[in-house]
């Protein structure tokens, strides 16, 4: 850390306005007053806040933000910078700390896969900039291999790029040509990968072609192992292991294209304009990264959280026919994990039903436990260091209390034959649309196809009488979207609720057709 530089002209220079020890005025940074925080603010709204054993997942409000950063955004909230000026500075103290040749905070890693992009499209070029989302003269596709893509493909496809997908080294090759803009790779360096960076960087240096890395879950390496082997950019998310603002995330690497990025960001005029990042979230971004760098130890948090684990698995399994077991670091989640699971025989609950014992519960907790089957994974990094045992005494609880195991329940003959077309009206909030389902059914079990309004996907699902139960996933990009079907039939009709998910609800009719 650095001490501030009486007589300064500001009184304080770039190292200074970025210490964890003193930010924007000078003024120390100390973590707030050790006071036991209240609900208040969420209970008085109506929300139950919960221990959180899902990790940094968004929907369940990313990470605990460490006492240093709140800090420091509540001292940033004080006072009026020029953006620029103040990107610049944190760029230039990015760059240091994390060793890197430049390095810019976004509004979260997936606005740090749209802004590099589009700096990979356009460049700093303000015709350009202003022309997107029309996409006519500039390059306008991304590779991907195959294995990297997911459902954050939009972050990237939202500036109206095509995904090229490519599995190979001679795909890639066959691949690249005059409107290829960037490739993109899923980070790997907690994970193998059967056709990664390794394979991908000698093709696309070759070719002049710039490589994204999308490092999101991943945490901090000094030297930063991506740019190492080859690749131009690299995005984090700042809200998940990092503890920075959940709104946050870090784009860092070639500094030409970093610059391009930040041009292309709020608050300028151009196509991420509506990605903006706060004054408060750089300046607690930086302040995390030097915690990160400067003052964490990874390991020796792994070994703390290896200790919550033996804790939860020595108390739940004291219960008949429940276990655990730690699972490493892989891809995607570069932190021990740990699967608790049970014999159905001996505990009478699905992991669904677990699930809501859980969330309904006081204190709620909020797990991955969904669905049928008996199992769950655990996830450590947004506890509270005493939340472990909360958890590990309720789990117990519910297992001790489960019922003794429990006969599947009869399925009664179906009502119908539902094998044919079906006509489906599905009615959203707001809007409409028009579905088709070929349908199979043998004996209580039913199978087919899915049409969508534009995407088609297989389908699952049973007949109990007259009560009927599908669910299909509609691919598209790196990501299925999900429908879950449940209602009843009346002789050649058939209605009921649609569960979309993340998407929400919506209704379903459907008629046979002729």
């Amino acid at each position: 850390m650095h001490s501030t530089k009486k007589g300064s002209k500001a009184g304080f220079d770039r190292r200074d306005l970025f210490s964890a020890a003193a930010l924007l005025a000078a003024t120390p940074v100390a973590a707030p007053a050790a006071t036991a925080p209240t609900p208040d603010v969420y209970t008085r709204l109506g929300v139950r806040p919960f221990i959180n054993t899902t990790a940094t997942l968004t929907i369940n409000g990313g990470s605990r933000l460490l006492p240093e950063v709140i800090a420091a955004i509540e001292q940033a909230s004080q006072f009026h910078v020029n953006m620029d000026e103040l990107m610049e500075k944190a760029s230039a103290r990015l760059a240091e700390v994390l060793q890197v040749p430049w390095g810019i905070v976004t509004s979260g890693a997936a606005a740090a896969l749209t802004h590099a992009t589009v700096a990979c499209i356009v460049g700093a070029d303000p015709e350009k900039m202003q022309q997107l989302p029309d996409m006519r003269g500039l390059k306008n596709q991304v590779i991907m291999p195959k294995e990297s893509r997911n459902v954050y493909d939009h972050a990237t496809r939202t500036v109206g790029v095509e995904i090229v997908e490519v599995n190979s080294v001679a795909e890639l090759e066959a691949a690249i040509g005059p409107r290829t803009a960037m490739i993109q790779i899923l980070g790997e360096h907690f994970g193998g990968a059967k056709f990664g960076l390794k394979e991908v960087a000698p093709i696309a240096k070759k070719a002049g072609i710039p490589i994204l890395v999308d490092a999101a879950a991943d945490y901090l390496i000094v030297p930063n192992p991506y740019l190492a082997l080859g690749a131009d950019l690299v995005a984090y998310s700042g809200g998940k292991i990092l503890r920075g603002p959940s709104t946050a995330g870090l784009l860092v690497g070639r500094k030409d294209l970093v610059q391009a990025a930040w041009a292309n960001s709020a608050p300028h005029h151009a196509f991420g304009r509506a990605m903006k990042v706060s004054k408060e979230e750089i300046v607690g971004m930086v302040v995390a990264a030097e915690i990160f760098v400067k003052k964490r130890n990874m390991q020796a948090e792994f070994k703390e959280w290896d200790g919550w684990y033996s804790h939860i698995g020595a108390t739940v399994s004291a219960v008949p026919g429940v276990k655990t077991k730690v699972n490493p670091p892989a891809r995607g989640g570069p932190f021990p994990t740990l699967t608790v699971s049970w014999d159905p025989a001996v505990i009478g609950l699905t992991a669904g039903e677990v699930g809501k014992l859980l969330s309904d519960g006081e204190p709620r907790i909020a797990s991955h436990a969904s669905g049928e089957g008996n199992s769950f994974v655990i996830r450590p990094v947004a506890l509270r260091p005493d939340d472990y045992k909360i958890v590990a005494t309720r789990l117990a609880a519910i297992f001790r209390e489960a019922p003794k195991g429990r006969a599947k329940a009869a399925i009664a003959p179906p009502a119908a034959d539902l094998s044919g077309r079906w006509e489906v009206a599905v009615t959203y909030i707001t809007g409409s649309a028009n579905h088709k389902l070929f349908l199979n059914a043998k004996g209580n079990k039913v199978t087919g196809t899915h049409m969508g309004w534009a995407l088609e996907g297989r389908l699952n699902g049973s007949i109990d009488g007259d009560k009927v139960a599908f669910h299909s996933a509609l691919p598209i990009g790196g990501q299925s979207l999900p429908y879950g079907f449940n209602g009843r039939v009346e002789g050649e009709t058939m209605s009921g609720d649609l569960d979309l998910g993340e998407y929400g609800k919506a209704k379903w009719s459907a008629r046979r057709s002729a």
